[in-house]
């Protein structure tokens, strides 16, 4: 993909990241009403000038969730890029009776955009040709919060949760940690150092300094708190407890703690527990 940054909607390109955040950071955002409004006429009438205003309103967000992708070695105006045309298809489908914003509905498009941009594109990742080894590429991409091997407690849980072999996860892992590249980075077309594609700066600084993001983060954050304590409410007690005792409680409680609880077998509690999560994440993605 070419390194100039194109704007649905605004007629022209812009060449460098920097000067591109500035100017989607410039357009003016929809109140929910703005927005329902908007949306309406697009579905109703088909009106494209009122596509063409959802579509720029939005477009700052689509940076910080593309920014988050920065590890998998592609330079950020493609990520970004992705982000935009998952942006445009969830406008295409978003329906405002639904009773959400744009944002919240259009996050999963953005993110599978980029992911399947990731597969395409990332050497070592084409490996990863199954769903299941999909699946299990971004589970681990997640999971290893250091740029280290998983432990043996570590891989025999992330292979639980995914259903798969403990072998599977430790292949996938090889296969991640062979990509090769310069520690320090290359230098781009523009004569810049291409600093976000190096590995040495795969740590992202862990404060943010821009308020614009820092607002945008706090509203994510919101959006999905909203959808998983709507989803937890779906479930039924039982299945509510044992997920809120092994994922959401600062000390997690074990699986042969929580069968002694219900009178069952560690395992069952095993099934219960991948269950609801199961139901946990459909309904999660009703609710986007």
């Amino acid at each position: 993909m070419s390194n100039a940054l194109a704007i649905p909607g605004f007629g022209k390109s812009i060449s460098s990241v920097s000067q591109y955040i500035s100017t989607v950071n410039q357009f003016p955002r929809l109140s929910a009403e703005q927005e329902r409004e908007l949306a309406l006429r697009l579905r109703r009438e088909n009106d494209l000038e009122a596509a063409k205003q959802l579509i720029m309103a939005n477009l700052r967000y689509v940076v910080p969730i593309a920014k988050g992708y920065l590890g998998y070695g592609l330079p950020l105006s493609d990520l970004i890029q992705e982000g935009n045309i998952g942006l445009m298809k969830a406008v295409k489908r978003f329906d405002p009776a639904v009773g959400v914003r744009l944002i919240s509905f259009a996050v999963h498009w953005i993110r599978a955009e980029i992911h399947e941009f990731i597969l395409r594109n990332w050497r070592i990742v084409k490996i990863a040709t199954t769903k299941a080894q999909r699946k299990l590429f971004f589970n681990l991409r997640k999971a290893k919060k250091q740029l280290n091997w998983l432990n043996q407690n570590e891989a025999e849980a992330l292979a639980n949760d995914l259903g798969v072999k403990v072998e599977t996860v430790r292949e996938m892992e090889k296969r991640m940690n062979g990509s090769d590249m310069a520690f320090d980075g290359t230098v781009g077309d523009e004569g810049e150092e291409d600093h976000h594609i190096a590995p040495v700066h795969y740590l992202k600084a862990e404060v943010e300094t821009d308020p614009a993001h820092q607002i945008e983060q706090i509203e994510w954050h919101r959006f999905e708190h909203e959808r998983l304590v709507q989803a937890l409410a779906g479930l039924d007690e039982r299945s509510r407890d044992i997920l809120q005792s092994r994922w959401l409680e600062e000390k997690k409680v074990t699986l042969h703690e929580l069968a002694d609880k219900y009178g069952v077998s560690a395992e069952r509690i095993r099934q219960l527990e991948k269950n609801a999560l199961k139901k946990l994440k459909a309904a999660m993605s009703e609710a986007a």
